[in-house]
């Protein structure tokens, strides 16, 4: 039954996208890659409170240094959680703007070797198969290293704030990939926030992003490290 979870999972992780205009993919091709520090701290304001994240590149270089461009091109302002799964996943990462959706979606990922385990807290690109990573990202909300063998890698983790990840609102149930009422993942790329605001309009949002100067606390620092080691 776990395995069967993982495999739907991953289908319903990965973005699906429409043909590109040859003027986007023009502007993909273009776009090149800018490699990110090799430890950043990035601060989610949310309608539900802050929370920080750890991108940590070493752990997975080609995924930490998406991220990190996708927060200097603000991609993900004003975006919403779309899919919440208390006890398993909070995933987002579909911009409100759909034009913006479309561009990311042809810059496909090469895949990184999966180094740390899907513990609670940490942070790994949704996908579907092999070389399908793009923009959309999810945070464990539980021991889900039986993603780790699907190449499911981690790249940062939460260091503060997880009591916030966990309140965000999950009343729609699992998205309509995989037979619940929340929202439709291709909807929200074609329409962005218009789609949601007029259908889900409770689903919590990503104020704005941005990269901070930051020291974790020590307790924190220490329960993270602890957890990371095991591998």
């Amino acid at each position: 039954m776990r395995k069967i979870l993982v495999v739907l999972t991953a289908l319903a992780l990965g973005a699906c996208s429409s043909k590109p205009t040859k003027t986007e993919e023009d502007k993909a091709v273009s776009k090149k890659s800018e490699q990110a520090p090799p430890r950043f701290y990035a601060k989610f304001e949310t309608t539900k409170g802050d929370f920080i994240l750890e991108v940590v590149r070493d752990w997975a270089p080609r995924g930490a240094d998406r991220f990190y461009e996708l927060l200097q091109d603000k991609y993900y302002d004003g975006s919403r959680f779309f899919r919440v799964r208390p006890g398993f996943i909070v995933q987002f990462g579909i911009s409100k703007d759909p034009k913006q959706s479309e561009l990311w979606r042809q810059l496909k990922l090469p895949d990184d070797p999966v180094k740390q385990k899907n513990l609670k807290g940490y942070v790994s690109y949704a996908m579907a198969g092999p070389g399908s990573r793009t923009t959309q990202v999810f945070v464990n909300l539980a021991n889900n290293s039986a993603l780790d063998s699907s190449g499911f890698a981690p790249f940062a983790r939460v260091v503060e704030g997880m009591d916030v990840v966990e309140k965000l609102y999950a009343g729609y149930g699992e998205v309509q990939a995989l037979g619940g009422g929340g929202p439709d993942s291709q909807k929200i790329e074609g329409l962005g926030e218009e789609y949601l605001a007029r259908n889900f309009s409770r689903l919590d949002k990503i104020n704005q992003v941005t990269i901070v100067d930051y020291s974790p606390k020590a307790d924190a620092a220490g329960a993270a490290a602890k957890a990371g080691t095991k591998h």
